[in-house]
Parts: structure tokens; C-alpha cells; sequence
């Protein structure tokens, strides 16, 4: 069985269930810099549970629409960030918690300077770009125990625009 899934534009309050998006819209909490750079202060919600803060690098290969997925993952003991490190829409695909299983998704296109932050143990979808260059700035939790849960829906969900 086929189940179609309308992505939706990327605002912080249709993700805040599922995280932070981090952006820089509106004015700047306060200039630095001598004036000449804004800093949108504390734009996510970092959260690392026995391990720190790790930055690594992404590299994507671009998936096209309608996309078709299975696979959702979370990690329940991290926050997760990622930040692209271009100005290319791409997709992210979240799901509610349901009884520790992944529930129905949602997915968000989203805009040129916009990343997103997944709050600890939100079920999501993998690095989805729609166009090369695939790299990605990730933040996510470093350090000992399992910090990786993957299911599988039954069958496939697509992603359309």
C-alpha cells in the first residue's frame, strides 16, 4: 500500500514538537563585532545526556521528489543538529512518538538559510538533500552506550511537493 505524504515549508512552530529550527529571522538579539555582525542568541535547545558535543561532517548523497522512504531512526540519548553548508532546500522528515514506536510522519521542505535541531529521541528521517552539495554540519551526542534506534515502516511512504 502506497501512503503519500505532503511536505510542508519548514516554521518553527509546525517543528517545535519535534525540535528547533535555527535561522535568522527578524532582527538580531544584539550586534557584535563593532556593529557589523547580528547574533541570533541560543537558537536550539542542545542536549547531550553522559557524552559532549560533537561537530562532524556530513556528505549526502541528493534524493529527488517524490521521495520514497521506510527507514526513520532517533537517538535517545542526544539532541541532533543539521546545519547545511549550503543554500539548497532539502527535506526533513520527523514522526511523533507512538508507544516507542515511530508514528505517522510529517515532512518539511526546508528554505535556504534554515537547520534544523532534533530534540532528544525524535524519530526522523535520514539526511535527506534535494540537491548536490550534500555536506552538512552535524552536532549530535559523542560517547559511550547505543545512542541509535532504526525502524522500519511496513511499507513505503513518498514524499511529494
Amino acid at each position: 500500500m502506497t501512503q503519500t505524504l505532503l511536505a510542508q515549508p519548514l516554521t518553527a512552530a509546525a517543528f517545535a514538537p519535534f525540535g528547533d529550527v535555527l535561522d535568522a529571522t527578524g532582527a538580531p538579539d544584539k550586534l557584535i563585532n563593532a556593529d557589523l555582525c547580528g547574533r541570533y542568541h541560543d537558537r536550539a535547545a542542545l542536549d547531550f545526556a553522559d557524552g559532549r558535543a560533537g561537530i562532524s561532517i556530513f556528505d549526502a548523497v541528493p534524493r529527488s521528489l517524490p521521495y520514497a522512504f521506510d527507514l526513520v531512526e532517533r537517538h535517545p540519548k542526544g539532541s541532533q543538529a543539521f546545519v547545511p553548508m549550503h543554500q539548497n532546500p532539502w527535506l526533513v522528515i520527523v514522526a511523533p512518538d507512538a508507544g516507542g514506536r515511530p508514528g505517522d510522519p510529517l515532512a518539511f521542505l526546508v528554505g535556504p538559510g534554515q537547520a534544523i535541531n532534533f530534540h532528544k529521541g525524535t524519530w526522523h528521517g535520514v539526511l535527506t538533500p534535494l540537491h548536490a552539495p550534500g555536506l552538512f554540519a552535524v552536532i549530535d551526542r559523542i560517547g559511550a552506550g547505543t545512542n541509535l534506534q532504526e525502524v522500519r515502516y511496513p511499507a513505503p511512504w513518498h514524499v511529494i511537493a
